[in-house]
């Protein structure tokens, strides 16, 4: 009886071996994409340029006059520079991060294949 069971697990073992590309580079692929997209939603809700775009010719505190509206002019448009900046930055690591993580099995066969032919 427990020969039967180590050969079912012997088996589902290489067949997981062998369908790990396949669901890394597929179904793997996906999730980890749909996973850096909500990564740039949150930065983007929590950095909101564009609420701060939507919201540049409006006074701050309350100040109506001119000195009031230039200040919050100025203040905002820096505030939109600067976020609009970070969030640039932050998708370029998320895009890296990704591809990082589409790679890192070729990265770790690569170094595998390389290991075994140094010791012939």
């Amino acid at each position: 009886m427990w020969i039967l069971v180590v050969q079912r697990i012997t088996l589902e073992f290489i067949l997981d071996i062998i369908y790990f590309p396949v669901w890394w580079f597929t179904a793997g692929a996906r999730h980890a994409l749909l996973f850096c997209v909500g990564l740039v939603k949150e930065a983007n809700s929590m950095m909101a340029p564009g609420l701060w775009l939507k919201n540049i010719f409006v006074p701050m505190f309350g100040q109506w006059d001119l000195q009031g509206r230039i200040v919050s002019f100025f203040m905002r448009l820096g505030n939109v520079i600067v976020r609009s900046i970070g969030l640039f930055l932050w998708i370029i690591v998320v895009i890296f991060i990704f591809f990082v993580w589409v790679l890192f099995p070729t990265f770790v066969l690569y170094m595998l294949v390389t290991s075994f032919l140094s010791f012939t």
